[in-house]
């Protein structure tokens, strides 16, 4: 295989995009007959069939290389792992359709590449997608360039064993070091130059700044309040101790753990969709019920100037609205708190375009904010982006 013009397009692709210089020259350099072109592992080893070499140009090679090293560091064959089990083992589709993830971009920042790369207008798709969405409108294919098992996951027949000396290998730790340095080089591109691929700009902010799913901080702000309200215990006569046996004369009180109660006020003033109520109520629900509260331990509060309604619901289905005037959620708070069984958490669902409480209440408050930039309510009160 000539090394040279192999290292030499390695070489160009580096110095033509600075930015992923890191992650290209971690990459280990495998000679294999097996390989159809090029491709790579899990482990950061590039596999290189030497015939490709000799007859593709240096030019169209850098864009091979930087195509390649695009699949390791959108963790492509991490994501491909977790797609639905209808898509597992189907690595032609997942490897076209990662292509037009990666593709477009490069096509877009003028990087050379072979007469048939494959891009979203191979197939009538939409630029700028990641390849799960591109994935269910890819037809069904009967070959596919194969970039490895570095792509779409599994193993392939050129593939060397993990340990194996004949390269160098990158560990998950260290992969996902170079990942982040070189989203850092991006950033620093950016600002300097100004010339980075918004591809690569998007992937680059989603490593530095990852975007949380919101309701798993909602889960874990509820888990935490609840946690916090049922670690009570007090003493009750209703269930003797079971050391009472021992004290024949005397009745011995047991320790009884509260079960919390929650309300939910609802704003169900103008400005609130009711699409983003009922996506809202019913992560909201699926969270209690995931925590052990349900049925007559969750209060809903109807509210938007004034509080409509107030019902225990065992299901989201059972909900009935009311309201679609101004926006007030301190009287939904008000109300919640005046319930005969006052709740040990209150979760406020609205937009944020509300007064709220001048002072901290006696109830830990957590607020879900919807909408795209929502109002923060005052610092005393917990608030979770929904939908963000």
């Amino acid at each position: 295989m000539d090394r040279t013009k192999l290292l030499a397009a390695r070489y160009r692709a580096a110095g033509d995009r600075p930015y992923l210089a890191s992650a290209l020259y971690a990459l280990a350099v495998v000679p294999s007959a097996a390989v159809p072109t090029m491709a790579v592992d899990r482990h950061w080893r590039c596999y290189a069939n030497a015939g490709f070499v000799e007859r593709t140009p240096v030019a169209e090679l850098a864009g091979v290389w930087l195509h390649e090293v695009a699949h390791l560091l959108r963790d492509h064959h991490g994501r491909a792992e977790r797609l639905p089990a209808r898509y597992q083992g189907d690595h032609a589709r997942v490897n076209l359709a990662q292509d037009c993830e990666i593709n477009d971009d490069l096509t877009d920042d003028g990087v050379p590449l072979p007469a048939d790369h494959i891009r979203p207008a191979t197939f009538g798709l939409p630029k700028g997608l990641l390849f799960e969405h591109y994935l269910p409108d890819i037809p069904p294919q009967p070959a596919c360039p194969r970039c490895g098992s570095g792509a779409y996951g599994g193993v392939e027949p050129w593939d060397l064993p993990p340990a194996d000396r004949a390269a160098s290998t990158v560990s998950p730790t260290e992969a996902d070091a170079i990942r982040r340095v070189t989203a850092d080089a991006i950033r620093a591109h950016q600002k300097s130059r100004g010339d980075v691929p918004a591809g690569w700009r998007r992937w680059a902010d989603d490593i530095l700044e990852p975007t949380v799913d919101w309701r798993q901080v909602l889960a874990g702000s509820v888990r935490q309040a609840v946690a916090w309200a049922g670690g009570a215990v007090d003493y009750t006569y209703r269930r003797p101790s079971r050391r009472a046996a021992s004290q024949a004369a005397v009745v011995l009180p047991s320790l009884r753990r509260p079960v919390p109660a929650v309300a939910i006020v609802v704003d169900t003033s103008g400005s609130m969709s009711d699409d983003d109520l009922a996506e809202a109520i019913a992560e909201v629900a699926g969270v209690l019920r995931g925590v052990g509260i349900r049925g007559n331990r969750v209060t809903v509060l109807a509210c938007d100037a004034a509080v409509h309604t107030a019902q225990r619901i065992s299901r989201a289905e059972e909900l009935e609205f009311s309201g679609g005037g101004g926006t007030d959620m301190r009287e939904g708070i008000a109300a919640a708190l005046a319930q005969p069984q006052r709740p040990d958490v209150v979760v406020v669902l609205t937009d944020g375009e509300t007064p709220w409480p001048n002072e901290p209440v006696a109830t830990r408050v957590i607020a879900g904010l919807i909408g795209d930039e929502p109002p923060l309510p005052p610092e005393w009160i917990e608030s979770v982006r929904i939908g963000a």
